[in-house]
């Protein structure tokens, strides 16, 4: 197999890829890792990669890095042969949690190597030669705000902590202006958009349920209100798992997204694009390996 992996890693990350690259070799497995210098190369390496004997290619990271290896492998010639595998080294995960890959040597061992098959389907932002796929959620307004807020640095010292900082901060003083949404050809207003290809969102919060990986189309949460205690409610809401049916919430399935007005777009926990923007469902599917027995991420 080939193993997709930032050497720039720190200590926290290695405790969990050193284990696993130990376990792989006690049962056999021949793995070559391939280590990025900056961002693209996880795609470059992805796009240009030969079917290695077990057609598996893993990307060992978070989300982002995870994106970045579906977005090469959709660009590889033989993209259908392969099987995309995942060791989830990031801060959220969120990947992780929707198909219930627990963060245990053992358990990633036995998703990599005996897993169930699963479709996945990937998400596109913008057109042409800056497109850009995106496999959880992309998110624009308050969200993409705070994942705007929190520098690499900050991330490493604090992770999750790290959002929760800034979520209360700009919830205290940030203002953020309506954003103009076309769905699906139907003018819509909100604060916050997040377009979900998965349920989940931040890690183990489901934000939409009825979202499907292995479905052709999104769910998109719209949240309205504004100002911090409304702001803060939502928060609440999202980690107690009903911010799907709260007031001011409207989720709707579409496949076409287009999100007018200025700020940054976030996808998989990264900052991708500026307004306007926008999204659509892809013909896109890559073959995703994961647990048999779903089990907490």
């Amino acid at each position: 197999m080939i193993i997709v992996f930032n050497p720039a890693a720190g200590p926290r990350r290695r405790a969990l890829l050193d284990p696993v690259l130990a376990a792989l070799a006690a049962r056999g497995a021949e793995v070559e890792l391939r280590a990025t210098g900056g961002p693209g190369d996880a795609t470059r390496i992805a796009r240009e990669a030969a079917l290695p004997a077990d057609r598996l290619i893993v990307a060992a990271g978070g989300d982002g890095t995870i994106a970045e290896v579906a977005a090469g492998l959709l660009d590889n010639p033989a993209r259908m042969d392969f099987r995309l595998g995942v060791i989830p080294l990031g801060t959220a995960n969120v990947l992780a949690h929707e198909i219930g890959l627990a963060r245990r040597p053992e358990a990633v061992v036995a998703a990599l190597l005996d897993g169930r098959l699963r479709p996945l389907h990937v998400g596109r932002i913008g057109e042409g030669a800056t497109a850009r796929a995106f496999l959880m959620m992309a998110g624009a307004g308050f969200d993409a705000a705070v994942v705007a807020a929190v520098g690499p640095r900050l991330k490493r010292l604090l992770g999750k902590g790290a959002y929760v900082l800034h979520t209360l901060r700009l919830a205290a003083t940030g203002r953020f202006a309506p954003l103009d949404v076309i769905v699906d050809g139907v003018p819509m207003r909100a604060k916050s958009v997040v377009v979900c290809n998965g349920a989940h969102y931040g890690g183990p919060y489901r934000l939409a349920p009825n979202a499907d990986l292995g479905a052709s189309g999104f769910e998109v949460v719209l949240l309205d209100g504004a100002g911090g205690a409304g702001l803060v409610a939502q928060g609440l809401r999202l980690m107690r798992g009903t911010l799907h049916s709260a007031p001011g919430t409207r989720i709707v399935t579409a496949r076409v997204i287009e999100i007018i007005g200025g700020g940054p777009l976030q996808a998989d926990g990264d900052i991708v694009a500026f307004l306007p923007t926008r999204i659509q469902a892809s013909c896109g599917f890559l073959t995703l390996t994961g647990p048999l027995s779903p089990t907490r991420a």
